[in-house]
């Protein structure tokens, strides 16, 4: 048994049994949404919770500083999109690879594996009709009664009423002011 498990020993079952998992949300116009769950799972994985993100929109192909930081806590990363689809090109390859990220959550869910799931950029897809809201919210609210102690964050802006209405949590980050604004471009360690 390793230190770490020692440590928190208690981890699976007896955590489980004492937590009722939160649904959180972060969304808004606002910078930090990300980076805020980001904050989440290294308190969690710190305390001994196997925590995992899914990235549904930045690019399988780039590797972001998060992913260095979460590897070395133990924090699994999938990063699942083809870049960012805002000014999407190809909109049904958009709603394939949602889709697919989707089903990786899914499996996420059901596999009974993590104490905290974060679907990154989820609320981008849902606000764009790549994905149904309502099988999302319908497939959230089969876990929470399935999996009590589960920890869900979704991330992006414009979370649907239906999400905001079944969460717990809803934080609503607010752009006052944006360096992008004054001409200063994404910085490595910041932004990526």
């Amino acid at each position: 048994m390793s230190t770490k498990e020692k440590k928190y020993k208690w981890r699976r079952e007896d955590y489980q049994e004492q937590t009722r998992g939160l649904l959180m949300v972060h969304t808004g116009n606002g910078k930090g949404k990300t980076t805020c769950a980001l904050g989440l799972m290294m308190r969690a994985a710190g305390r001994g919770l196997k925590c995992c993100m899914v990235q549904f929109m930045k690019s399988r192909n780039d590797r972001y500083g998060e992913h260095e930081s979460a590897e070395l806590l133990g924090i699994e990363v999938h990063t699942m999109g083809d870049g960012f689809t805002w000014d999407t090109k190809n909109p049904d390859q958009d709603i394939k690879t949602a889709r697919e990220t989707w089903e990786l959550c899914v499996g996420k869910l059901r596999s009974r594996d993590y104490d905290m799931l974060v679907f990154d950029e989820l609320v981008y897809v849902l606000s764009y009709k790549m994905l149904p809201v309502e099988v999302v919210v319908e497939e959230l609210k089969a876990i929470r009664k399935d999996q009590p102690a589960l920890h869900i964050v979704v991330t992006g802006r414009d979370a649907p009423p239906e999400l905001i209405e079944i969460a717990d949590l809803v934080t609503e980050m607010t752009e006052i002011k944006h360096p992008f604004t004054a001409g200063i471009r994404a910085q490595q360690g910041i932004e990526f």
